[in-house]
């Protein structure tokens, strides 16, 4: 087995491509599977044609991409019987609660299905190898509108006495609550994940994610709030708060941190283990206080409407826990800040922007 090659589903996408670049700096050769179902999900905006180009280009053959489509079995079964990857990042899949409901069984064939194809080659083809996968906060589903919050003037908050203050941890119960299809399509491939990890022995990981972000986000209307908030500053297309008065808050991890902790991860991997991942106290804000900042950014006052129907399943609050990754990962830390990734984010925009390239 090669133990230098990892293979990265997704890898056009925010969380795949930082992948793919981390790694090859880490002396590894990276193979990427990624056939751009984004842009069928959200139109050209969404497109991550772009961002595979750039990592052709930047990675040279350092990295191999195939357009696959991980429904399909047996296309996945090849690459991974020509590669024998030793660590699997599986950040493919649909990511948005309104699209999911237009097309469910669309829906659950990536996130469920195309986990269960990746899951199964891993086993059949390299069972000792490391299998990281990018699962969602929103496996909670709507558990977290239930906390005892306080609306505050640009927000809404936990009293500081509450167990979950600094981030909710991974006891809260997934069951009997609301989740929107695309909640219980990842929650489907979240618990495959885990009971490969404990039937079978393999090292599994599920990371679930609060707001994942940064400057390579192919943020859309439906998906990537901060990145999609940015390009609407920079263009001056309206953008849409949907309910809650604007006061909900997210907690808001760069890329970068996130794929770091993978690599703590793939040094000393563990079995069926399960991480809330997210931006925690650390990079944290209401949609309000987003908007603030981005305009100060920006220098430009954002052109954005409020429409009072939420959307199903989406947290009035939530802030991630990450102090069970950090009791077994003490050496990881963040690195950007939530001021760091609007600053990083609109400085990338900007440059795509002025070369005409959205």
């Amino acid at each position: 087995m090669a133990k230098d090659t990892i293979l990265v589903t997704g890898s056009g996408g925010l969380i795949g491509s930082e992948s793919v670049s981390f790694f090859v700096e880490k002396g590894f050769d990276v193979i990427g599977v990624d056939n751009n179902m984004r842009k069928y999900f959200f139109g050209d905006e969404g497109s991550t044609a772009w961002n595979v180009e750039r990592l052709k280009k930047n990675h040279g053959k350092k990295y191999r991409h195939y357009s696959t489509d991980i429904r399909d079995f047996e296309s996945i079964k090849k690459i991974f019987s020509e590669y024998k990857p030793s660590c699997v990042i599986h950040t493919a899949a649909q990511p948005s609660h309104d699209w999911a409901a237009k097309e469910p069984f669309t829906d659950f064939s990536v996130n469920a299905n195309g986990t269960l194809n990746l899951l199964e080659a891993t086993r059949q083809i390299v069972p000792e190898s490391v299998f990281i996968f990018t699962s969602t906060n929103k496996v909670y589903g709507d558990r977290p509108n239930f906390l005892p919050l306080i609306e505050l003037e640009k927000r809404y908050e936990l009293p500081e006495d509450h167990p979950f203050y600094n981030g909710i941890d991974e006891t809260m119960s997934i069951d009997d609550c609301l989740h929107s299809l695309f909640g219980a399509s990842k929650v489907a491939a979240d618990v495959l994940v885990q009971e490969y990890g404990r039937y079978f022995g393999m090292k599994t990981v599920s990371f679930r994610g609060g707001c994942l972000t940064g400057p390579s986000h192919s943020g859309a209307m439906l998906h990537g709030f901060l990145s999609y908030l940015v390009r609407c500053a920079i263009t001056g297309k309206k953008y849409y708060i949907y309910g809650y008065k604007g006061k909900q808050v997210r907690d808001n991890i760069h890329s970068y941190d996130l794929v770091n902790a993978f690599y703590h991860f793939l040094k000393k991997p563990r079995t069926a283990e399960v991480y809330n991942m997210g931006g925690s106290r650390f990079s944290q804000c209401s949609m309000l206080e987003a908007i603030e900042l981005t305009e100060k950014i920006s220098s430009k006052k954002m052109n954005y409407e409020y429409k009072e129907q939420n959307r199903i399943g989406d947290h009035i609050w939530y802030i991630s826990s990450v102090a069970k990754f950090k009791s077994h990962f003490p050496e990881w830390e963040y690195e950007k800040d939530l001021d760091t990734i609007l600053r990083e984010t609109y400085k990338f925009q900007m440059d795509l922007y002025n070369k005409g390239e959205f």
